[in-house]
């Protein structure tokens, strides 16, 4: 009997509102299941559970994936290697309480497999993206009877353990998809591996296939010390926890609207961390493993340490050889090194330790740790067994505490410049003989080299005395221009007939080094000429700094220095020609301003930006810049931002943060409260100087001088009191309130330029929380009061006086002409 229209038009409405409710939910129990094409969705509408096929493969999988990013982003698959080629997928609980995965109604593709059993048996997909089974009546997490966190497929969200529980014997890895379209398990792993029983000490290896790619190196009670960067940040905090019961590492999130997973890429065998941007609607890359081929696996092969900056990058440890020194001549490490001198266990007792510092520790396949014995006792420890090697703290926070040590060969080893670990390595008496010695001839030497010096010194004097008319020349044939030969450099001729001998009408500008002429080199290419004048106070010291500075650095948002010349009285340096000049000719500019529409501006802020994180973060050097303004900020011919002049420029090392000066130098408006008034600066006073580059280029005013026309307050007073009363926007250019702009992202960069100005350094943001933080949509913490509010007359360091008073502990030197 046929079906009436109106009755098939009814089921199929009442189908419709059944699977749109079904959607809505986030758990199924025994009287329900999901059939392809319906899903489950997450409480808070974070996560979605439903069947997808990957890529351009037809096959049916079960998956969660996040609910509201467009990309489909799938961060968990039940059946990986268990694909159905239709559409016949059923999800439901069976009998026995075990979530189920049928094929045509009748075969089992794949299944939990918890032990217990619920009185009733519900899955439920959790915000966190954790899909659990569990008693409809218990929502304890400690009594789950199954969760997807346990199984992770590639990705690691956050609260998700990677490793052991060694009361159940759960081993919790990570593996890559097998390629784009296909979930099944490649051979690309990661997870934690330690040896309970012989009390090794746990390492994260990475793996390709059976053989190990990347060792995170133990964690040290701070970070994993293969990864010394890996330091508290504002966007997650991150946990190892060693004890009876658990041995993993975790990551938590401090944002809740902060998104971001670690992912396993079986294509281009890397770890990434990957946070989604909302304003690009993207993902992007935060930091990926291995970073150099310094992190892979064994690269120096035995007791050598790898330096990627070094060349060849390895170094057989002092105390070591290599084992073929003809394979080593090659380059091929693989062999590594042995001792010069073996040990010899009948004179252990002669034996001793050097202390290596800034190495990331060796692998703990053969390594024995006690959490409760001191340094002291860790060294007669090691001491007492012949077949131990090496020796340090297990923890490193606060005075150390804690005993690990190595037996046999170290392998893995990588210097960092910014490491905190010590690693003590035995030596034999014959071994630690030789290095009294060596140190008796280096001081023997450096005696030397300073009477070699001071001659040099006096040559150099009598040359100029002479009357050289090179006088570069004349010091590399005594050999002090051996640092400086390695930079590149132009002759005085090519520059002069480059810039018309430096005439006024190819003059860009003037700062307070001097003058900066444009020219064209021989060979087509147009350069920017900074030529330093007697008069800046800047000399060689400076210029070299410079030179030496920036031509290590390499960044899209940082301008590219082309060469540099010092000849005669000239001291000059070559950088690639900006078309659009500086920053501060548009912003400043009545007529200029208006060319610089809003999307432009936000473009400058985020190139500024990322630029600095740069700088103080992922360069090979930790660069403090000194001097950042709106004069030296460089516009290429797309209005591409491109950070100028390190000639006040400081490097940091190892885990230095910040330092103190007695000759403050910089740029009145920008410095930062610390520097200005106490010569201490760092990182964080960069971010000062950006926070009011974000300020002028929103508001298109100068923060100097702003104080006359605005009542005593500064240009930052005054975003902080528009701030307070709820009324930021009107800090906007007058030029561009009438335009096209996007309000929200206005007002986001003048809160995070009011957090950037913050009175004290420990309040501000650094530069990568910065930029995470102009990338994406997320609750921005409250400001505090910021440094300079009001004018003061006679603040230390606010002084408008290119000759301040000098002082036994502070002497100050400011830049004050701006022009470009």
């Amino acid at each position: 009997m046929a079906i009436p229209p109106l009755m098939l038009k009814i089921a199929a409405t009442f189908l419709f509102l059944f699977q749109t409710v079904f959607s809505a939910l986030d758990f199924i129990d025994q009287e329900q299941s999901m059939s392809d094409g319906a899903t489950l969705v997450s409480k808070e509408q974070s996560f979605e559970l439903g069947f997808f096929s990957p890529g351009n493969s037809k096959n049916r999988y079960v998956g969660i994936w996040y609910k509201n990013i467009p990309v489909q982003t799938v961060v968990w698959v039940a059946n990986r290697c268990s694909p159905i080629n239709d559409s016949s997928g059923l999800l439901t609980i069976n009998s026995t309480g075990n979530l189920v995965l049928l094929y045509q109604k009748k075969s089992v593709v794949w299944s939990t497999s918890s032990s217990k059993q619920a009185k009733k048996p519900i899955v439920q997909l959790l915000d966190s993206g954790n899909l659990v089974l569990r008693d409809q009546e218990d929502g304890n997490s400690e009594t789950y009877l199954w969760q997807s966190f346990d199984y992770p497929s590639d990705t690691m969200m956050p609260g998700m353990k990677l490793g052991w529980d060694l009361r159940t014997g759960l081993k919790r890895r990570v593996s890559a998809w097998r390629s784009w379209d296909d979930p099944c398990n490649g051979d690309f792993t990661a997870g934690v591996e330690f040896d309970p029983v012989h009390h090794t000490f746990p390492d994260v290896y990475i793996r390709k296939g059976t053989s190990k790619f990347l060792r995170t190196g133990p964690w040290n009670g701070l970070h994993f010390s293969g990864i010394p960067e890996q330091k508290p940040n504002p966007l997650y905090r991150y946990d190892f926890v060693y004890n009876d019961d658990e041995v993993y590492y975790t990551y938590n999130l401090k944002n809740k609207s902060v998104i971001t997973i670690l992912v396993m890429n079986q294509t281009v065998s890397n770890r990434e961390r990957l946070i989604w941007i909302e304003e690009e609607r993207t993902w992007k890359i935060y930091g990926s493993s291995p970073k150099d081929i310094c992190d892979r696996y064994g690269t120096c092969g035995a007791n050598a340490n790898c330096m990627i900056n070094d060349n060849p990058i390895c170094k057989c440890l002092r105390g070591f050889k290599p084992k073929s020194q003809e394979q080593w001549s090659s380059m091929d490490w693989s062999e590594g090194c042995v001792r010069n001198d073996p040990l010899n266990c009948s004179e252990k007792h002669r034996d001793g330790f050097i202390k290596f510092s800034g190495l990331k520790l060796p692998d703990t396949i053969r390594s024995w740790v006690n959490k409760s014995m001191n340094l002291k006792e860790c060294r007669a420890k090691c001491l007492s067994d012949c077949s131990c090697t090496a020796y340090t703290n297990s923890d490193i926070r606060g005075k150390g505490s804690g005993c690990l040590i190595w037996y046999g060969d170290l392998m893995d080893l990588r210097q960092f410049p910014n490491g905190q670990q010590d690693l003590f390595i035995r030596m034999p008496h014959s071994e630690l003989e030789k290095g009294k010695a060596d140190k008796k001839m280096r001081a023997l030497l450096l005696v030397a080299v300073v009477g070699v010096v001071s001659g040099m010194l006096y040559l150099g004097y009598f040359i100029r005395r002479r009357g050289s008319k090179d006088r570069n020349q004349a010091l590399s044939q005594n050999g002090d221009k051996e640092e400086d030969m390695e930079l590149p450099l132009f002759n005085l001729s090519s520059i002069t007939a480059a810039t018309e001998n430096f005439s006024w009408q190819n003059k860009l500008g003037e700062g307070g080094f001097g003058p900066v002429y444009r020219g064209n080199l021989e060979d087509g290419r147009e350069i920017a000429v900074k030529r330093l004048s007697i008069s800046s106070g800047q000399g060689v010291k400076e210029l070299k700094n410079e030179v030496k500075l920036i031509a290590k650095l390499q960044h899209r948002n940082l301008v590219k220095l082309l060469g540099c010349c010092i000849q005669e009285e000239d001291k000059l340096l070559v950088y690639e020609y900006m078309s659009n000049k500086s920053l501060d000719s548009f912003i400043f500019d009545q007529k200029q301003g208006k060319l610089l529409e809003w999307s432009k501006r936000f473009q400058i802020i985020c190139g500024i930006a990322r630029g600095l994180l740069y700088l103080h973060q992922d360069s090979r050097l930790r660069v403090i810049h000194r001097d950042l303004k709106a004069s030296n900020v460089l516009l290429d011919h797309e209005m591409n931002p491109k950070i100028s002049d390190f000639g006040l420029a400081r490097t940091f090392c190892g885990d230095q943060t910040e330092e103190k000066t007695s000759r403050v130098i910089g740029t009145y408006g920008y410095m930062a409260p610390e520097y200005a008034f106490d010569g201490l600066f760092s990182i964080k006073s960069d971010v000062f100087s950006f926070g009011i580059l974000v300020l002028e280029t929103v508001s298109g005013k100068k923060n100097r001088g702003f104080h006359h026309d605005n009542h005593g307050f500064t240009l930052i007073g005054l975003a902080w009191k528009l701030h307070k009363e709820g009324s930021s926007f009107e800090l906007l250019d007058k030029h561009l309130r009438e335009s096209d702009h996007n309000r929200e992202q206005v007002l986001r960069c003048i809160h995070i330029g009011l957090l950037c100005v913050q009175q004290s350094p420990v309040d501000r943001p650094d530069m990568s929380a910065v930029v995470v933080m102009l990338g994406s949509e997320s609750e921005l913490p409250q400001p505090k009061p910021p440094g300079y509010f009001m004018e003061m007359d006679s603040a230390k360091g606010d002084t408008s006086s290119s000759k301040p008073e000098s002082s036994s502990t502070n002497d100050m030197s400011i830049s004050l002409i701006e022009a470009r």
